[in-house]
């Protein structure tokens, strides 16, 4: 089992690369376009004819070629006695690139590999669903930056058990993978608590083109981030973190 103080929790949020589809580099747009022909002929059942690579431009922040990180919130955990604390960061901002550098900065000095065959001498990064989204879209979007990949995501050609990677969603499947169950629903059947915010992943472009407001969206991100440790906890008999010895960009 890994050393959960030296597991780095973490979520991301995204939004399309640019505020509309017309606003889009005129050959992104082109294969956008063409993207979103093959997404309707895979699920012909939840998109009609009428839509268009304009009418289903909101869902290009869900895809690292067409979308821009604009939010990474991270935690760390540790002791205080016979108590559990979180410590949480968020690089966030509209400078993509710049919060990449820092991320990638931090992975590089605290969070690389030590030894592949001792579990207790490694990092990990967890997430929820962070195998299928947040790992790889972080990665693509460094590339994209021309940003060297750290080591712990530099994952090409490595055996599974080489890579240090933790997913919640992953550790609920136990090995049926074609069950997708919500960090939401985990809270809600653990009896987790989660905050009722007036925000949820598909407001975060908004947020973010139309209101500028990248601190609600960091707060967002960095309470999902406090829910996917609880839930690691609960799923390995752990003692949870109560809420007054949470300490985070936001938090006192």
């Amino acid at each position: 089992m890994a050393n959960i103080k030296k597991i780095l929790f973490l979520d991301i949020e995204t939004a399309p690369l640019t505020a509309s589809y017309a606003e889009l580099d005129p050959v992104l747009a082109h294969l956008w376009d063409e993207k979103t022909e093959q997404m309707k002929k895979r699920a012909p059942e939840r998109y009609d004819e009428g839509c268009s690579g304009e009418t289903m431009f909101q869902e290009a922040g869900i895809f690292a070629e067409f979308g821009r990180v604009v939010c990474i919130s991270v935690g760390i955990i540790y002791e205080v006695g016979n108590e559990l604390h979180l410590k949480e960061k968020s690089f966030y901002g509209e400078d993509e690139k710049k919060l990449l550098t820092e991320f990638a900065d931090l992975l590089n000095r605290h969070y690389n590999v030590v030894n592949a065959y001792k579990d207790e001498e490694n990092n990990y990064l967890c997430g929820h669903n962070s195998k299928e989204f947040d790992f790889p879209f972080i990665a693509r979007r460094m590339l994209v930056h021309g940003i060297h990949l750290p080591e712990i995501l530099n994952v090409g050609g490595k055996k599974p058990w080489e890579c240090r990677f933790l997913d919640t969603m992953e550790m609920w499947k136990f090995g049926d993978y074609k069950h997708f169950t919500s960090l939401k629903l985990l809270c809600a059947i653990f009896g987790i608590p989660t905050p009722k915010d007036d925000i949820d992943g598909s407001q975060v472009a908004g947020v973010f083109y139309n209101e500028k407001d990248c601190d609600r969206i960091a707060k967002y991100c960095e309470k999902d981030v406090l829910a996917t440790a609880r839930v690691y906890l609960r799923m390995n008999g752990m003692e949870s973190i109560k809420d007054e010895n949470v300490e985070g960009t936001f938090k006192n």
